[in-house]
């Protein structure tokens, strides 16, 4: 149960009916063209283990691409939530109302308070009880509350990481990529595939023409010459690029592109002449698919 002193700030919000509280500070989910994490979260053991994994690159890259807010904030005071009051909470896991102090703000425009609040949810340990998170740094991938001034709402229930340096300069990274002017855009799929063969047996270049949550272009080019390795590149413009190497392993590019394409080229999108040449293009694209790598992901 909230203790008294934690009460005072959400009466008003209280009064206009519980639910609506709630709603305004639960934790939100992932944005819409996140992979979705439903038949992970199905077979996931419960209860979950209190020592969380290391997040790897596409897992931040997920918080910070959904974050307009990216804070490092130290928990003042930290209260359970009743399971009446949690709703969606996860076997083995609490949910905690946290007013912080901001310490600084790693990402975003909008202007914030020293003080700020907000609900977590975290896992239990073995002893059924959520960890202790007084005076401890965090870092946390939030959205301001409209009209609330120093509430914020995370972008996940679990958007909230325990603070080192190494795991700020990592956000940092991220950050400083997804704001850089012509970033990488959200990829949504493949709208087309085209193969054209060459002139000698084994030359050929495929393009996949990718679909984009902006509408702006992006291209891959999978270029074969006889005698020689397979080379391919991507652009995110109107000029295609055959020159420029594949992106990096744990670069925006590659997050792009190895955590959203889908795993199968489809069928309608292959508009290549002949049959050898549709089927020439499917093998370029699960090349593509080898050479990116899985997209790896611990959070559930």
């Amino acid at each position: 149960m909230l203790p008294s002193r934690f009460t005072a700030s959400l009466a008003g919000a209280w009064r206009a009916g519980p639910m609506l509280a709630l709603a305004l500070l639960v934790p939100a989910p992932l944005q819409a063209d996140s992979p979705p994490r439903a038949a992970r979260a199905a077979a996931a053991p419960a209860p979950v283990p209190a020592q969380l994994p290391v997040p790897s690159y596409a897992d931040l890259t997920d918080l910070a691409d959904s974050a307009p807010l990216v804070v490092r904030a130290q928990v003042r005071k930290a209260a359970e939530v009743e399971p009446a009051r949690a709703p969606g909470l996860r076997p083995g896991w609490a949910r905690l109302y946290i007013e912080a102090r901001t310490e600084a703000v790693l990402g975003g425009r909008t202007a914030l308070g020293e003080a700020i609040r907000y609900l977590v949810d975290v896992p239990r340990d073995a002893k059924d009880k959520p960890p202790k998170l007084g005076k401890r740094s965090v870092v946390i991938f939030a959205r301001p509350v409209a009209a609330r001034p120093g509430e914020l709402q995370l972008v996940a229930p679990d958007a909230q990481i325990l603070w080192d340096p190494m795991l700020e300069d990592r956000v940092k990274a991220i950050l400083a990529e997804l704001y850089a002017p012509g970033a990488p855009l959200r990829v949504t799929g493949v709208r087309e595939a085209i193969h054209v063969a060459g002139a000698l047996a084994g030359e050929g270049e495929t393009q996949f023409f990718l679909a984009t949550a902006a509408g702006e272009p992006a291209a891959i080019t999978v270029t074969r010459a006889a005698g020689a390795p397979p080379r391919w590149t991507v652009s995110f413009s109107e000029v295609v690029e055959t020159d420029a190497p594949p992106p990096q392993r744990d670069s925006l590019t590659w997050y792009r592109l190895a955590c959203f394409l889908p795993p199968l080229l489809p069928a309608g999108a292959n508009v290549s002449g002949s049959p050898a040449e549709r089927q020439a293009a499917g093998r370029d694209y699960r090349f593509v698919l080898d050479q990116l790598g899985p997209c790896a992901r611990v959070r559930r």
